[in-house]
């Protein structure tokens, strides 16, 4: 299937110029949207066409992130502004079921938001995902598109130049794309291992901290009672002394 798409793609794109700009653009965004188009595959055709010298690779990066970030920034802004009422809309229930938006909203308590992130490497999960962070109403847009958008640094590259340097042999690309896949998803497991981890510690962190206030909030509470008998004593110890004073008088007396 992969070889007979990468074959298409240089006997029908490549005599097409300037118009793959599009086309790549065009097709990312659909994968935004949650069409059943494999991401990955479509950035290496853009830089196999690329290689082949159709477009320039640095333009061609530039629209292919553009895309990915519009793609993606769509489904968040139509789950922000519909809200749940985008469940009543049946090609929408399809991609995000009550179930999905139940697990995502657990997997947001959990990790925060580290879990867009990790959704920029999950084809099947991806656009629920990024809706149902609109929808939730707690996931600013600046924090969205900084997540997304870093996550978009390190796989729009990576399958570009994939396709861009092994362009003049498409079996090796196959080769490479067939093993960048695996690394790619040893690399997000190790991420999102690390992100789980960082999040782990900042709880835990918390709970310390809290734990202090708490106990040096009660040390507060605690004080001025201490005070207050402290405040006491030299008053019984003046009663005292002005009975012994008067005692002494008596027998003077």
């Amino acid at each position: 299937m992969l070889e007979k798409t990468l074959n298409w793609v240089v006997e029908n794109l490549t005599g097409l110029g300037p118009w793959n700009y599009f086309i790549a653009f065009a097709v990312l965004i659909l994968c935004g949207f949650g069409v059943p188009i494999p991401e990955d595959i479509t950035l290496v055709a853009g830089g196999l066409v690329s290689g082949l010298g159709a477009t320039d690779i640095a333009i061609m990066s530039l629209i292919c992130f553009a895309g990915v970030l519009i793609g993606d920034a769509t489904m968040y802004f139509i789950g922000k502004i519909f809200g749940y009422r985008i469940q009543r809309f049946k090609p929408m229930r399809r991609i995000l079921t009550p179930e999905r938006f139940e697990s995502v909203q657990e997997q947001f308590s959990k990790y925060g938001i580290w879990v867009l992130f990790a959704a920029r490497f999950m084809p099947g999960l991806r656009s629920p995902i990024f809706m149902a962070s609109g929808m939730s109403q707690r996931v600013p847009f600046i924090h969205f598109l900084l997540m997304d958008g870093f996550a978009a640094l390190i796989s729009v590259p990576v399958w570009l130049l994939l396709g861009y340097y092994c362009a003049k042999s498409i079996p090796e690309l196959i080769d490479k794309v067939k093993h960048g896949q695996s690394v790619m998803h040893i690399i997000i497991l190790a991420i999102v291992v690390i992100a789980i981890v960082l999040v782990t510690k900042n709880h835990l962190a918390k709970k310390r901290k809290q734990k202090a206030e708490a106990q040096a909030k009660k040390k507060e509470a605690e004080a001025p009672a201490d005070g207050n008998e402290e405040a006491e004593l030299p008053v019984q110890d003046a009663d005292v002394a002005n009975d012994s004073a008067y005692e002494n008088k008596n027998r003077i007396d």
